[in-house]
């Protein structure tokens, strides 16, 4: 039987509870995940750690995340909770692998340790976040090779069920969309209609139509539309928008139907 308590490195956490970061970032015109790679390997993880004893969830993920990407300051939601019966470190070849490789950086004592640890099952509690990804440059931590915004269409392997919590990020992301204004803080202050648009077909992860998308739009009476500039081809300009902070915010509280 697997032990229920751990002394060492990890007496301060708790047994069987990890926490793991979903952070999309839209850059490009295009849905980015913040990835980790491990050290010497192809294996790729989200940001995630444990939870420790004398810590709320909400406050030690918000740690987690600036102790291993140098992101902080951002809002995390709780999405959902990954219980599989199977999830365990060591029951992949993959998520052995980046372990093995990170043997340099423990005593004999600690690696004895962490592989009592990493033999348990997890239950694993998932949030998400959305940011700028022109602005966010993230950095790894001492357990990485690498800190790196990777296209959500592009994931490389991941360790456990990562690519699992990176597509149910994505659904929950989706109905969000589909009730909620996004887009305040991944666009500039003043953006065109075509660029709205676009953040919102790299969210959906489809195509939509122009015409359908800007009356939808205008419909919320969240965007303030700016004169054009007299460039010389005005009849040729976009018109520039920006985001009525107060009738933005009321929407985010009442909610309503989008797509």
């Amino acid at each position: 039987m697997k032990k229920t308590s751990h002394s060492g490195r990890f007496a301060g956490f708790m047994p069987g509870v990890s926490l793991d970061c979903v952070v999309f970032g839209y850059r490009d015109r295009t849905l980015h995940v913040l990835l980790l790679r491990y050290p010497h390997t192809e294996a790729w993880a989200l940001p995630g750690g444990f939870l420790p004893l004398e810590m709320t969830m909400d406050e030690a993920v918000s740690k987690i995340l600036a102790e291993r990407t140098g992101v902080h300051d951002i809002f995390l939601e709780q999405f959902h909770t990954f219980s599989g019966v199977d999830r365990g470190w060591r029951d992949s070849a993959l998520s052995r692998t980046a372990l093995e490789n990170l043997r340099p950086l423990w005593t004999d004592e600690e690696w004895a340790d962490l592989l009592d640890w990493f033999d348990q099952r997890f239950v694993s509690t998932a949030f998400l976040a959305l940011v700028n990804a022109q602005v966010v440059t993230p950095q790894p931590d001492e357990l990485s090779e690498v800190a790196q915004w990777i296209p959500v269409g592009e994931l490389p392997p991941l360790v456990l069920d990562h690519v699992h919590m990176v597509g149910r990020a994505l659904q929950h992301l989706r109905r969000q969309v589909n009730y909620l204004p996004i887009g305040r803080e991944l666009l500039e202050d003043k953006f065109t209609m075509s660029e709205l648009q676009a953040l919102y077909e790299a969210l959906l992860g489809k195509k939509l139509d122009r015409g359908n998308f800007q009356r939808k739009m205008m419909k919320l009476k969240i965007l303030v539309r700016h004169e054009k500039l007299m460039t010389g081809a005005q009849h040729k300009a976009p018109y520039l928008y920006s985001i009525d902070q107060e009738a933005y915010d009321a929407l985010l509280e009442e909610g309503i139907g989008i797509f």
